[in-house]
Order: structure tokens, then C-alpha cells, then sequence
């Protein structure tokens, strides 16, 4: 067993060994076989942990290249009023196409006293300051004009390091699973390959989500036109003449309610004249 456990140590260094590496001879198939448990496996794995953090500082000491190449992620807000909806649109369309971005979102509507749209656009990161430059040409005034950078290169060189420790990882363990000497320990192996997995999927998803943050910058644009004009006082004398026009307008609604319900009127005079009709005949016999 003491054997078994220097052999899996050497493994994981093996694993976990920086790019100049650490060169370690594994012994026969046998030796390992006769020898291998799950619960080593368990007893080594925080062993492993402390090896991959200190790999993960290692790279990232290392890749000197890659950390300096900075990524960056840029965004803009941009809230304006403009005299003119249709060329205001069409020359943003136009901006989009000359800098080979996309409009990820278009969408327009009315308040009270205002038609506005809103385009959320994404744009090559090295064509973004021409091109929130191209939109702000010719705007007087800003609601609002936010231009935030955000730099993730720590967390993208981290990223790579990591998934390239974890696929290491998962390269050993599938090596193991070769040895399994019974169904118990290929399970065993196969459920600590299945949480490894899903790290490497969720750090490559973090990974794309950042590249593609980095090589296209989002620009959200919100313009308007204004329609008319509020806080207009109005006068007593005008509004006694809108309550009188209320009142008349209203007089003439229940006047043409009351002729919507003529055929009522017409059914309960029929049924009041049967009923008198009755009422006689019924007293005249008596």
C-alpha cells in the first residue's frame, strides 16, 4: 500500500508539473494493479489540489506573452434627443456597416410625449472608439454618455491555466480507469471524472463568454424625439367651457343609450297591454 501511494504522488506530479516539467517513470501494469484502491485515490486528492494551485501561479508567471497582451472589455451607453428618428437610425445603420459590426437588438415605442428607440449594437473592440465617436457627431447634448473598460486579462491567463491543469487531471484519472481491477473502482473513477468534466465545460463556457466580450464591445444607444410639450396651464374660463362640452356630450350619450334599448321598451308595453287585457276580462266575469 506505502508503495501504491508514492506511486499515485509521482502521478499526480506528473500532472500537475509546470511547463519545463517534472519528468517521473511510472512502473508496470501490473505493480499498479495489484496495488490500486479507490481510497488512495481519496487520500491524494487534496495532495493534488495544493500541487495545481501552485501550477496555476506558475504559468501564470510564466506566460509572459499572453498577460501582456491585454483583454479588454468595452462598453458604452449613449442617451440623446434628436430632431429627425428615420436619419438619426439610418445613419447609426450606416456607422454599423462602415465599422463591420451587428445590431444585436432594435426596438422602438411612445410614451406621453416622446418616440424613442433603442439599439444595443456590437462592434470590433478596434473599431469602437471610431464608432461611438461616429454617433456622438453632431449631438448637442447627452442624457447620459457612460464609456467603461474592464480589464480581464488576470482572469483570462487564469482560466487557460486552470483548464489545462484540469485536463491533465482528467488524462490521469482516465488512466487509472484502464487499470481498474473491478466495477466498483471503475465507478468510483468514472464519478470523479464526471465532476472534473463539468469544471472543464464550465471554465471552456467562461473562457468563450470572455473572448467574446473582448473581441466584440456592446454599445447601447437610446434616442428620442419629442412630440409636445407638457405643463401647459389652462384657464378657468377654458374649463368651464370643456365641463360644459362634457356635460352636453354627455346628455347625448344617455339619449342614445336610451334608443339602443328600444326593443326592450317595445317587449314590456306588449306584455303590459296582455296583462291589462287579462286583468279586465278576468273582473268583467266576476
Amino acid at each position: 500500500m506505502k508503495f501504491f501511494s508514492l506511486l499515485f504522488v509521482g502521478l499526480t506530479i506528473v500532472a500537475c508539473s509546470d511547463n519545463q516539467g517534472i519528468v517521473a517513470e511510472s512502473p508496470g501494469d501490473e505493480a499498479f494493479a495489484d496495488g490500486m484502491t479507490f481510497s488512495v485515490i481519496e487520500s491524494n486528492k487534496s495532495s493534488y489540489d495544493d500541487v495545481e494551485y501552485d501550477k496555476v501561479g506558475k504559468v501564470i508567471a510564466g506566460e509572459q506573452t499572453e498577460a501582456a497582451q491585454q483583454k479588454i472589455i468595452k462598453t458604452a451607453q449613449l442617451e440623446f434627443e434628436t430632431k429627425d428618428l428615420e436619419a438619426t437610425q439610418g445613419k447609426i445603420q450606416d456607422l454599423v456597416r462602415q465599422h463591420e459590426g451587428l445590431v444585436q437588438n432594435d426596438n422602438s415605442g411612445k410614451s406621453y410625449n416622446k418616440l424613442y428607440q433603442n439599439v444595443t449594437v456590437r462592434v470590433p473592440s478596434e473599431n469602437f472608439d471610431a464608432f461611438v465617436d461616429g454617433v456622438s457627431e453632431g449631438v448637442e447634448y447627452f442624457d447620459r454618455r457612460d464609456i467603461s473598460q474592464k480589464d480581464v486579462s488576470e482572469e483570462f491567463v487564469d482560466l487557460k491555466a486552470r483548464l489545462k491543469a484540469k485536463k491533465e487531471l482528467e488524462n490521469r484519472y482516465l488512466e487509472l480507469l484502464k487499470k481498474a481491477k473491478n466495477v466498483e473502482e471503475m465507478l468510483e473513477i468514472e464519478r470523479e471524472l464526471s465532476n472534473i468534466r463539468e469544471e472543464i465545460e464550465a471554465k471552456q463556457g467562461r473562457l468563450e463568454y470572455l473572448k467574446n466580450r473582448v473581441s466584440l464591445s456592446t454599445v447601447t444607444i437610446h434616442f428620442y424625439k419629442v412630440t409636445a410639450k407638457t405643463g401647459v396651464t389652462v384657464s378657468y374660463g377654458q374649463k368651464m367651457v370643456n365641463a360644459l362640452k362634457g356635460g352636453w356630450d354627455g346628455i347625448s350619450v344617455f339619449f342614445l343609450g336610451i334608443l339602443y334599448l328600444w326593443p326592450l321598451f317595445l317587449i314590456f308595453g306588449i306584455l303590459f297591454f296582455i296583462l291589462r287585457r287579462y286583468l279586465k276580462r278576468r273582473k268583467a266575469k266576476n
